[in-house]
Formats: C-alpha cells, structure tokens, sequence
C-alpha cells in the first residue's frame, strides 16, 4: 500500500505531491488526519526548551543515576557478540 498526501476539497481530492500513476478509477482508502496542531514549526522548539524545562524544575528523572543503564534496563537489551557493553 502506498501513501500520497492530498487535501479533500468537498468531493475533490487535491494531490500535494505527485499523484499515483493509476487507471481513470481505482479503489481508494482515505483516512482523515487530525487537524494540525496550533503550534508552529518555527515555535516547537521553544516549545520543546519550555517542557524539558519544567521537567528539569520538577526533578523528573532526578531518580536515574546511570541513563545508559536506565535505558538499557528499560528496553531490556540484551549483550551483542564481540560488542563491550
């Protein structure tokens, strides 16, 4: 399944990319998105800055001591052949 990205202008479809090389009728599946968030992409990273932030004020992750050991644990990896972990 390939995906193209399009806007839906009542019962016409708008394609932003190249359109699909397809017959004059195909069979389509067409999932609405969610309305892009209010947040721009030149504000996200202050946006980000702010978040990490108030976690840093809060003390959020001030209980892991070791990241790399709290991460590992996390995703349970496990030791890779002729690999020091």
């Amino acid at each position: 399944m390939r995906r193209y990205k399009a806007v839906l202008h009542d019962n016409q479809i708008e394609w932003l990319e190249h359109p699909p090389e397809k017959p004059d009728a195909a069979h389509i599946y067409i999932t609405f998105m969610e309305e892009a968030d209010s947040v721009s992409p030149s504000n996200s990273g202050r946006l980000m800055a702010e978040i990490l932030a108030e976690l840093a004020r809060r003390g959020t992750f001030a209980e892991i001591i070791d990241p790399v050991a709290w991460q590992r644990d996390l995703r349970a990896e496990r030791a890779l052949p002729d690999r020091d972990v």
